[in-house]
């Protein structure tokens, strides 16, 4: 079905419908994808202050067919907050809806409006003595609302789950520009198709969610972080299993590292410090968050010495104050910083079940090897199977030198994931860089099913066009 672009006409329209101080010149970083794959085009920004005035710009774009881009932080990896082809979109800035509009505390919630920053979320949890557990890279920049429509992930998933597990209820508008209010703060409420857990990783492509009722956590009253050096991936899985049969839920993050991605950090960023020497190939990174009364480091110590008389680890450093623990973080931190002044010639977001992960790191390297000349940088979430698969050009190289490889690198990686029962997407979403991968690895029942919600909730098709499925 044709849309039509947001021209003058249109902006015109909108203009007689609400204030005008809701419409600005685009800047760049309303175009913008951090990774600069695409430029998104603008005919008109709009920056609603409150979720009725999102209804009115939805609707009034359903009548006039004018496809619509919602736009969170702009700190998605897969290219999903811009449109770079067809039709000039109108592009929703949430940049205004800031609001903290509750916090209750003894119900563990939170109700924020869509374009809260993540970080501002999280300090308003610990204000009122309670953890809001999303906890990523871009948190300062990044909003709640993206953070649902792509269902992201980060560090703390292990012990509290993805975005999706984290809202009890989402407000939206729909494509045909009514306003869901489904904001419940309900734990059970068994009433029909879970529209909520619809909208949340469907990439703005059903609707603009505009605000949403969040779980806290109580604050853990003792932290403990280590980093433990492992033989190997698979000692490291066994390490975790170790470590949950001893310590159960009180691990909050379980990270792998690879001596690659140090390797990185001490050429490109020599500030931040490596508490290891020599450089382990590879460990990982633990965090306890414990009760009051419990010991985190007592815990460590003793996870350590059953990880070394099992032949787990072979050395190791636990955090003996908060400096030190933020700077364990810190250099995990800096990985991806590594990985961008290097410069990749295939990235890959991926997840595996836990078992299939060491045979993978081993067959992958294999596979890289085939076809080249690379260094690979594994490194990620460990303890929910979401890794992060980089491949490089070798020391002294440049990526622009192995551009025609990066297709064959993706297949071979995507390939090997699909075959070992993982997904290409772990936390990233789709967006339109991986349109294709969705396509080719995709249940077709799945995508059928996909498609058919996608017409029936928006039948002119003007949310986010050619994001998650094909325009």
């Amino acid at each position: 079905m044709m849309l039509n672009p947001a021209d003058d006409t249109f902006a015109a329209t909108l203009r007689d419908l609400l204030p005008g101080d809701l419409f600005r010149a685009p800047e760049p970083r309303h175009l913008e994808e951090p990774r600069s794959r695409f430029t998104g085009q603008c005919g008109v920004l709009a920056c609603p202050r409150d979720a009725g005035q999102v209804a009115a710009l939805v609707r009034a774009a359903a009548q006039a067919r004018v496809p619509v881009v919602p736009l969170g932080g702009g700190t998605g990896l897969v290219g999903g907050q811009v449109m770079p082809d067809g039709p000039a979109p109108l592009v929703i800035s949430l940049e205004r809806m800031t609001a903290i509009r509750a916090v209750h505390p003894r119900e563990n919630v939170a109700v924020v409006e869509a374009g809260a920053v993540l970080a501002d979320v999280q300090a308003a949890a610990r204000e009122a003595g309670r953890l809001f557990p999303l906890s990523l890279a871009a948190e300062g920049s990044c909003r709640i609302g993206g953070n649902l429509s792509t269902n992201a992930g980060g560090v703390n998933v292990l012990r509290y789950g993805n975005a999706r597990e984290l809202c009890l209820g989402i407000e939206a508008v729909l494509p045909d520009g009514s306003l869901w209010n489904g904001l419940t703060r309900l734990r059970k409420d068994n009433t029909g198709y879970d529209l909520r857990d619809l909208l949340i990783g469907a990439e703005g492509t059903l609707g603009v969610i505009t605000a949403a009722a969040l779980k806290l956590a109580p604050l853990p009253a003792e932290t403990g972080t280590a980093l433990i050096v492992v033989p190997s991936p698979e000692a490291a899985l066994d390490l975790l299993a170790l470590a949950r049969d001893r310590l159960g839920g009180e691990i909050s993050a379980f990270e792998l590292i690879s001596g690659v991605g140090l390797d990185f950090l001490a050429e490109h960023l020599p500030r931040v410090r490596q508490p290891l020497a020599p450089r382990p190939g590879w460990s990982v990174l633990i965090e306890l968050g414990m009760a009051a009364g419990r010991d985190p480091q007592a815990a460590l110590e003793n996870l350590f010495a059953a990880a070394m008389e099992a032949g787990l680890a072979s050395d190791g450093v636990i955090a003996q104050s908060q400096a030190q623990r933020e700077e364990l973080w810190t250099l995990r931190e800096h990985l991806p910083e590594g990985n961008r002044l290097v410069g990749a010639v295939s990235s890959h977001d991926i997840s595996l079940p836990l078992g299939e992960i060491p045979g993978f790191i081993a067959r992958a390297g294999d596979a890289v090897a085939a076809l080249g000349d690379f260094r690979v940088n594994c490194f990620g979430h460990l303890g929910d199977g979401n890794l992060h698969y980089n491949v490089f050009p070798p020391k002294g190289g440049n990526r622009a030198d192995h551009a025609g490889q990066a297709g064959a690198v993706q297949r071979a990686v995507h390939d090997l994931v699909h075959d070992c029962g993982g997904s290409f997407s772990a936390e990233h979403g789709v967006g339109r860089i991986k349109v294709g991968e969705l396509e080719r690895y995709g249940d077709p029942a799945r995508l059928a099913a996909m498609r058919a919600i996608k017409a029936a909730l928006d039948p002119a098709g003007i949310m986010n066009p050619g994001a998650v499925l094909r325009a």
